[in-house]
């Protein structure tokens, strides 16, 4: 999921699934695992994409 050129709001969308799955508890150990995996792969896709938002942004003030 992740590895796919993901819009913010697409990734904010999938990591507030995870989340909501982790919370429940209904996943083997093994699967909560792998779905934080997949939620850190997404919260680092979100804070590339602010990043690159926030540096258009200074040079556009500048």
């Amino acid at each position: 999921m992740a590895a796919k050129k993901m819009t913010l709001e697409q990734s904010f969308e999938s990591l507030s699934s995870i989340i909501g799955q982790l919370q429940d508890g209904n996943l083997t150990l093994e699967e909560s695992f792998k779905m934080y995996e997949e939620g850190m792969k997404l919260v680092k896709n979100c804070n590339d994409a602010l990043d690159k938002v926030e540096k258009k942004l200074v040079i556009i003030e500048t």
